[in-house]
């Protein structure tokens, strides 16, 4: 009976290396660079200590129930079984945050990058880049301000121009009624949402070789449009992944400014968020196995989402 033919790396004289022999190349690669390790080392650390240990930890309370006060009990999945089957007002939240982020995340992200390209067209920029980028610079700020401009009495501006046109007749309690709080929060929040992503956008856009764009009148582009589509856009795709990641970051993270606006808890928990539900069961009740399996749950979700986005953007081989 005639032998199977041996695997290929036999048939060639390859031999796959052992983990002692992949250790020692790691090593000696190390040793062989051991100038950029070393210039890689403090970020390396700072990022262990602050970013992975705190997620490893926050994963592990998870599974306990930790009151700050005694030392963490393990008790499995308890934490996310009482989340997804009995905790109603989670449920609202990730209603609330679902419908929050898909409404600010895709369409601030576009607004981002439209009044970026359009601001870039303009020769005198800085005016316009700092009406745009200044609300994002403080949350709580830009909730007082437009806390006066929607507030519930006739003194509040949009009230007040409101019943001078003749469309209210009395004030209306923007702020309190359950059917409008969170579209406010959402238009302020797209407002703010132009921020990081919009600098990143327009820094982008800068940088691009203005030969690129009569190369390709040469080549047959022959409107805005396609100078968009064909130059402009493969041009800034690492500015386009970078903002859709900051956009997902944002939506997932409301918090100062629904608070600022509608309080804490909002009305009917209308306008509560996952942070919110966060907040609370972390530094009002002290619950940290509690709270941590909320954000672990967020982290998940802002992952996902994330990475969708960034395999959506990047061109093929980048991931």
């Amino acid at each position: 009976m005639a032998q199977a033919n041996p695997p290929i790396q036999q048939r060639v004289g390859f031999q796959t290396p052992t983990i002692k022999q992949r250790m020692a190349e790691t090593w000696k690669q190390v040793k062989k660079h051991k100038a950029g390790y070393l210039f890689l080392a403090p970020f390396m650390v700072l990022f262990i200590v602050f970013t992975v240990g705190p997620v490893l930890t926050a994963i592990y309370l998870s599974f306990t129930y930790f009151n700050v006060l005694q030392p963490p009990n393990w008790i499995g999945l308890t934490n996310y079984r009482l989340l997804f089957l009995e905790d109603d007002i989670f449920l609202k939240s990730l209603h609330v945050t679902v419908v929050f982020a898909i409404l600010t995340g895709p369409v601030g992200f576009l607004l981002s990058f439209i009044m970026a390209w359009l601001i870039n067209q303009v020769k005198v920029r800085l005016l316009y880049v700092v009406a745009f980028y200044a609300p994002s610079l403080s949350g709580i700020g830009m909730a007082q301000i437009m806390r006066i401009f929607f507030a519930n009495d006739r003194y509040g501006y949009l009230n007040n121009l409101l019943i001078r046109w003749g469309i209210l007749d009395e004030p209306f309690p923007w702020l309190a009624d359950i059917d409008t709080m969170l579209g406010v929060v959402i238009a302020v929040q797209l407002w703010m949402s132009m921020g990081p992503g919009f600098l990143s956008f327009l820094a982008g856009l800068q940088q691009i070789d203005e030969s690129l764009y009569e190369a390709g009148k040469v080549d047959g582009v022959r409107n805005r449009l396609q100078e968009l589509w064909f130059i402009t856009l493969p041009l800034v795709r690492p500015q386009l992944v970078f903002g859709a990641v900051m956009a997902v970051v944002g939506a997932f993270s409301m918090f100062d400014i629904s608070v600022g606006l509608v309080g804490f808890p909002s009305p009917q928990y209308a306008a509560h968020s996952i942070m919110a539900h966060l907040y609370d069961y972390a530094f009002l009740r002290f619950e940290m196995g509690y709270a941590s399996a909320v954000s672990v749950v967020m982290f998940l979700m802002m992952f996902l989402l994330s990475s969708m986005f960034r395999r959506m953007l990047s061109t093929r081989g980048e991931w």
